[in-house]
């Protein structure tokens, strides 16, 4: 576009927002038969092919005539073209109200069609009023006026039960008359037609703004927007439908929900142009593809009802999406096509600035298109095949077809270019025959290249911030991560008083799975980092979370839920104890020695505190609707201290929802990767030939092991041996005592040694498990509780004890084992080794918490007390007593020496810090 005087910039606001305003109208109008088509399909006995054709009608004439009026807009100006499409709209908009059979309804919807075509024009005058680096922003507040789909669900119901549908088109037309009256008056035209005409410049032929549409990549563009714009404007017509067809609403109710789809569906494309300003369209396309599959996936599964034959006879459950599960669905789905569609129109004005009327136009008739078939598909696969949900069955053939195309025509494009130039590829392989130098760069990227933590200039100047903001982010999704990994802990002790008919030893089964396989998960999540990329991975083994989460609230629902499916879901939390190890690897890449201990205690502290979180929550939100009619019904409690009270046990797992995709969504568009962060398995796997690897986890399994074995047995236990004491409302004080312990005396290791602090850790923890076993048997609950006190707040010392040992460890044994190293190469292997001594440490660590609460569950099942499992732990910490004493301590140990050495003078460069615990 041309530059203009600053002093314009009022009338450059006007343009966006009056445009913008006109727009809503426009579409508001556009998708009329969406409400008062309901009405009609009754009047005229309409079959469900026949319906879904009248109300893609007038999408099927708001997509044709989008190319001429963009060709139009480009060649006369976009304010004349926009108010005139307005005025005719309105004019077949009131012709509406005489139509009396089939055939006219479909003539006038052909009329109220023209109305979808202001989209092109509309795009053609707003983009000429903003630089490159605005456009995505300013075209994604215009194309927020999809929202005016949401306008008529919610208000046309209301006018159309107190005057009938008649009014809802007389009401309609007025406003387009009065909308298009101020626009004119409040707009001037755009500087570039103003300069045309001030030149007595002739507009440019025809033939010439179609010559754009010979490029591959528009037409590759528009398939994209078939899905991104298409379905979205064939599920705000639909959605009405399906809604009183599959849950039997009303059609006042079925509008107000179909907005819960169109409003994020519309004003979000706001944000998805920011975000294409500031990230690229690539990432944003990536995004809507990927969610887009997996929410259509999941609304394409019809009510099923399964019957498996089972070892004590047939087993019977039901599985269908409900109103709630399908809202949420709905709006995580309208959200991200809002984001595509901005990210689609991002390329247009970059790339064809002279002919965005003509390119828009063709984009947004092909997506137009999309609206237009796709309702006839929905009704006449609802005739062929008879099933509700075939329509979001075709939705996912059609984005999972797009997404994998698009995937494998950018790793075409990057295939043999190297790591240097891939910056200067253009963000979608369309692009390539027209991408020049100048748009290089106009598209950000979160991959740093240039990454020199140690360099104090670069590390003041940017690299603190960057590694910061990395930090904040990353530590949310640790925090969700442990509280998703140990929900079981409090879900499994409120089972039985919902209905749920399960053993001591079943119970017991359920918490310990969730450490099992996050123990195990940790072992490959330990390497991901360098394979993916941190920012990557953050974001999807945060998004993973969602799967135990939503199925827990579900499952929880129904007491016939069967008990595989319980124990699967158990595994499934295990993704959020995996998520330590690629968390903590990630984080200790961004930042320099000197802070890196205290970046890594801050992720690993503040994530352990998720733990403490999940304890203090659940009891709480399970007793109260959180989520209105949306969470589903309560239960009523049938024994202890929650006999005759509901209980939304489901809450547990759906409260976590919404902080698990703002964090994951956060993760995406706020971290960075690094090209740095590179490191091969075959390098780190010299550990497992290293002694003093498999001596660590051995101690580490008896601290942190204990940490999160006792954190997930606890409120079990507790249950069981005071089963009138309402343990949940405390049992969040162990976790949060041994977290705020790890936090708060590093320094006493840093002090003492940390080889000393944990011997004196292993025999506090064995006098914690005798005043157990004490206070287990007086019945003493406040004994008990201060003994389980105790042991987690010496088991949080001990995490940063362990940690701290394995650094001075290592840089002695290297002396050893390669004493050709030079002084700083030797330094080097050290600190390469004592990372994946920490990584791999704390994953076999995480065992402990399975074992515990197993060992207790398989001591109560076969003695029917936890005493066996209490003296097997007596007798573990002995053995690291001894372990801790012989190796490190005593005279002549590894530690002892380094241990009692007098303080030695401040280094001239700093030195690696103790490392967090896990």
């Amino acid at each position: 576009m041309q530059d203009f005087n600053p002093l314009d910039s009022g009338r450059q606001r006007r343009a966006l927002w009056m445009s913008t305003a006109s727009f809503t109208v426009c579409f508001a109008v556009w998708t009329i038969f969406s409400i008062i088509g309901v009405q009609v399909k009754q009047d005229l006995n309409l079959s469900e092919t026949q319906f879904g054709l009248l109300i893609g009608m007038p999408i099927l004439t708001g997509s044709l005539i989008r190319l001429m009026l963009g060709i139009w807009a480009d060649q006369y100006g976009g304010r004349r073209v926009q108010v005139i499409v307005m005025l005719t709209a309105a004019i077949a908009t009131w012709l509406l109200t005489f139509a009396d059979s089939y055939p006219t309804f479909l003539l006038a919807a052909v009329g109220v069609g023209i109305a979808g075509g202001a989209f092109s024009s509309g795009i053609s005058y707003v983009s000429r009023w903003f630089p490159a680096g605005r456009q995505g922003l300013a075209l994604g507040i215009y194309g927020a006026g999809n929202v005016g789909a949401a306008v008529t669900k919610l208000l046309a119901p209301m006018v159309m039960v107190a005057w009938g549908w008649k009014m809802v088109a007389e009401l309609w037309a007025a406003g387009l008359v009065a909308m298009a009256l101020i626009f004119w008056f409040s707009t001037t035209d755009d500087p570039e037609h103003e300069k045309r005409r001030r030149e007595g410049v002739k507009p440019q032929s025809l033939s010439s703004m179609l010559e754009p549409l010979k490029n591959v990549q528009v037409w590759r563009f528009a398939l994209y927007y078939f899905f991104v714009f298409g379905g979205f404007v064939a599920l705000s017509l639909w959605l009405p439908r399906y809604l009183i067809g599959v849950y039997g609403l009303d059609i006042g109710v079925a509008g107000m929900l179909a907005a819960a789809y169109s409003i994020p569906g519309s004003l979000f494309r706001i944000y998805g142009g920011v975000l294409s300003d500031k990230y690229g369209a690539r990432r944003v396309m990536y995004w809507t593809f990927g969610v887009s599959v997996a929410c259509c996936f999941l609304l394409s599964y019809p009510p099923t009802e399964y019957l498996v034959h089972g070892i004590h006879g047939p087993i019977k459950f039901h599985i269908q999406t409900g109103v709630a599960g399908f809202v949420v669905l709905v709006f995580i789905l309208g959200f991200f096509m809002s984001l595509g569609k901005a990210a689609v129109y991002k390329h247009i004005p970059v790339y064809y600035p002279g002919h965005v009327g003509a390119v828009g136009g063709i984009v947004g008739l092909v997506g137009g298109l999309g609206g237009f078939l796709l309702p006839i598909a929905f009704g006449a696969l609802n005739d062929l095949v008879g099933i509700w949900q075939s329509c979001f069955a075709l939705l996912f053939v059609v984005v999972l077809v797009s997404l994998l195309w698009m995937h494998f025509s950018i790793r075409a494009m990057e295939r043999g270019v190297a790591e240097k130039e891939l910056r200067k590829l253009p963000e979608l392989p369309e692009m390539q025959p027209i991408h020049k130098p100048e748009h290089e760069g106009v598209l950000g990227s979160h991959l740093l290249e240039d990454w020199r933590p140690e360099d104090r200039g670069f590390w003041e100047s940017q690299g603190k911030r960057i590694a910061r903001r990395n930090l904040w982010l990353s530590i949310p999704s640790l925090l969700l991560s442990f509280a998703v990994w140990m929900v079981w802990s409090v879900v499994v002790a409120k089972l039985p008083a919902v209905g749920f008919q399960l053993s001591t030893d079943q119970l017991f089964w359920l918490a310990a799975l969730p450490a099992l396989s996050g123990a195990t998960l940790r072992i490959f999540y330990s390497f991901v980092v360098p394979i993916f990329g941190g920012r990557l991975w953050t974001t999807v083994s945060t998004w993973s979370l969602m799967i135990p989460a939503l199925g827990i609230g579900f499952a929880v629902q129904d007491p016939q839920t069967p008990y595989w499916l319980l124990l699967m879901l158990a595994l499934l939390c295990g993704f959020g104890g995996g998520n330590f190890a690629s968390s903590m690897s990630n984080i200790s890449f961004f930042f320099p020695k000197a802070e890196k201990g205290h970046a890594l205690a801050l992720n690993a502290g503040l994530g352990n505190l998720g733990v403490s979180a999940v304890q203090f929550v659940v009891p709480l939100v399970i007793t109260f609707g959180v989520f209105g009619a949306f969470g589903g019904d309560p239960h009523v409690g049938t024994d202890g201290v929650a006999a005759n009270q509901p209980l939304w046990l489901q809450n547990a797992g759906f409260i976590w929802v919404p902080f698990i995709a703002a964090s994951a969504i956060a993760a995406w568009f706020g971290m960075n990767d690094l090209a740095s962060a590179k490191a091969s398995f075959a390098e780190q796997a010299v550990i497992f030939r290293r002694s003093q690897n498999w001596i660590m986890c051995w101690l580490y399994l008896g601290t942190f092991g204990s940490f999160i074995g006792y954190s997930a047995a606890f409120p079990l236990l507790a249950k069981i041996e005071f089963p009138h004491v309402p343990v949940l409302k405390l049992a969040f004080l162990g976790p949060l005592v041994g977290a705020l312990a790890r936090s708060f005396t590093g320094w006493v290791s840093d002090r003492w040694g940390g080889g000393r602090v944990t011997f004196w850790v292993f025999i506090g923890m064995a006098i914690g498990v005798l005043g157990v076993m004490h206070f287990t048997h007086t019945k003493s609950f406040p004994g008990f509780f201060a003994s389980f006190l105790f042991l987690f707040f010496v088991s949080g010392v001990g995490n940063a004890s362990t940690f701290q040992m394995i650094p001075a460890i290592m840089r002695k044994e290297i002396g050893r084992l390669m004493p050709s190293l030079s002084r700083e190469d030797s330094t080097r292997q050290a600190e390469k080794e004592s990372a994946a001594i920490i990584g791999f440490s704390s994953a076999i660590a995480a065992y402990g918490g399975f074992f515990i609460p197993k060992s207790y569950g398989s001591s109560i099942a076969l003695t029917g007390s936890a005493d066996a499992a209490l003296w097997a732990f007596l007798v573990f910490y002995i053995s690291c007593i001894v372990i801790t004493w012989a190796v490190y301590t005593r005279r002549g140990g590894l530690l002892h020496d380094i241990e009692r050495r007098p303080p030695a003078a401040p280094p001239s460069s700093p030195a690696a810090p103790a490392p967090a615990t896990g």
